[in-house]
């Protein structure tokens, strides 16, 4: 589905759940935002041709956070583009990415998917792709996990800092969530961005009264 010009919301099945990776794109590259399940690089591949962008052009891969879901692909992307592509994730949910720490809630693996990041983000760091990035640490769900606000187009990519059913904002998924009081804080985080869509990694796309809906989430946690 596509949100705005250049903004595609991807939807992957994996065994029952459906997940929505972000592909953002312009004239220059293509960023794709956190990677899904281990071994659905075909189905990757797929979607974006479906919607015109061929592999070779992406050069970012940026992971809102460590969980198995969203680094699944991760080893075959960089494997595949080389030296042509960098990955980027905070520098708290790093060592679990690149496999020096087991992941915090996946430690039962026992081949977990791991790669090189090149980069690490920080609060309120700016990329200077496709139109502008802001970087928001949003932990919580884990210690590194971040959100993402599309300057451009006022899209918060929230992660699994939210979750939202048939278009409606749900609020944190507190099983999955070791520290609900810093999940909480970072909704709060939302309330100063003008935001006019959400896409939440389970769940996909609200884009109704966000403010307003953020703003109930965080007065009943």
């Amino acid at each position: 589905m596509e949100i705005s010009q250049g903004v595609e919301m991807l939807q992957l099945d994996f065994r029952g759940h459906r997940i929505h990776p972000i592909l953002l794109w312009d004239q220059e590259m293509a960023v794709l935002i956190d990677t899904g399940f281990p071994g659905q690089m075909e189905d990757l591949r797929v979607a974006m041709e479906k919607v015109g962008v061929s592999f070779d052009k992406l050069k970012a891969v940026i992971l809102t956070h460590q969980d198995v879901d969203h680094i699944g692909c991760l080893p075959e992307i960089l494997q595949e583009c080389g030296n042509n592509i960098k990955a980027y994730a905070h520098e708290l949910d790093k060592p679990y990415i690149q496999g020096e720490i087991p992941l915090f809630k996946d430690s039962h693996l026992e081949n977990p998917p791991k790669g090189q990041v090149d980069a690490t983000l920080i609060d309120g760091q700016e990329l200077p792709f496709c139109g502008t990035i802001r970087v928001i640490h949003t932990p919580g769900h884990t210690p590194g996990h971040i959100s993402l606000y599309l300057k451009q187009s006022k899209i918060l990519i929230a992660g699994d800092s939210m979750y939202s059913e048939n278009g409606i904002l749900r609020g944190i998924y507190a099983p999955t969530t070791p520290d609900m009081n810093a999940a909480c804080l970072s909704l709060k985080k939302y309330l100063d961005l003008d935001i006019a869509s959400v896409v939440c990694y389970h769940g996909g796309l609200s884009n109704v009264d966000i403010h307003d809906q953020i703003l109930g989430l965080t007065q009943e946690l």
